[in-house]
């Protein structure tokens, strides 16, 4: 019986003493998107807030952070966020990307909407 329990023992011992693999860490992944077309955004990409006004009328909601502006248009149809930066060397803040959604919050082409606040005849 002793000899029983000392094979055992030297077993486990044995075994620990094996190669062990450790799993690697996951390799951490980038998800590149493809960029958004900007067809049909030409009357707002690069407008100024004056031109975006003149375009859709007085904006919702006028939103700031730091240098960066959010002015958003709302219509029966859709909701569109534009947002404005500032061009090189301090410029004049300038529309770089649009979003857009339905007002329940479904997805929307972004045209579609900018055509449609457009037709509205601007404003609240």
């Amino acid at each position: 019986m002793k000899g029983l329990l000392a094979v055992a023992g030297l077993a486990l011992l044995v075994a620990g003493c094996g190669e062990t693999t450790l799993a690697r860490p996951a390799t951490p992944t980038m998800v590149v998107r493809p960029p958004q077309p900007t067809s049909g955004l030409e009357r707002v990409i690069g407008q100024n807030a004056t031109g975006l006004t003149q375009l859709f009328g007085t904006a919702n909601a006028d939103v700031r952070e730091g240098t960066a502006r959010k002015l958003q248009f709302q219509g029966s149809f859709c909701v569109l966020d534009t947002y404005l930066y500032p061009g090189k060397n301090g410029g004049e803040p300038t529309v770089t990307y649009v979003d857009a959604r339905q007002p329940d919050g479904s997805p929307i082409d972004r045209a579609s909407c900018v055509a449609a606040l457009a037709r509205r005849g601007g404003g609240k």
